[in-house]
């Protein structure tokens, strides 16, 4: 298992079109199980309903775990995405 963490720095947040661009990001890593973490809570980002529940508003502390194959690759891609988050 990998983790890192990292902020929301998009102004409009984690909204519907890339919640469901980042689905598809974490889907194409088959054999590796991708979750996103709040201080309150944490989801399967492979589901868009469960990554709009958690409300990521720009400044939002993120922390991401992987686990399974291609654990890295899966968790830099994913930390990339949310890092070149512009709307």
């Amino acid at each position: 298992m990998v983790s890192a963490k990292t902020v929301i720095n998009a102004p409009t947040g984690l909204h519907a079109r890339p919640a469901g661009e980042l689905v598809a990001l974490v889907k194409s890593f088959e054999g590796s199980a991708v979750k996103l973490a709040t201080a309150v809570r944490s989801v399967n980002a492979a589901s868009m309903l469960s990554l709009l529940s958690l409300g990521l508003k720009a400044g939002t502390e993120v922390e991401i775990t992987v686990e399974g194959g291609r654990e890295a690759e899966a968790l830099a891609a994913v930390k990339a995405f949310i890092d070149n988050l512009a709307d």
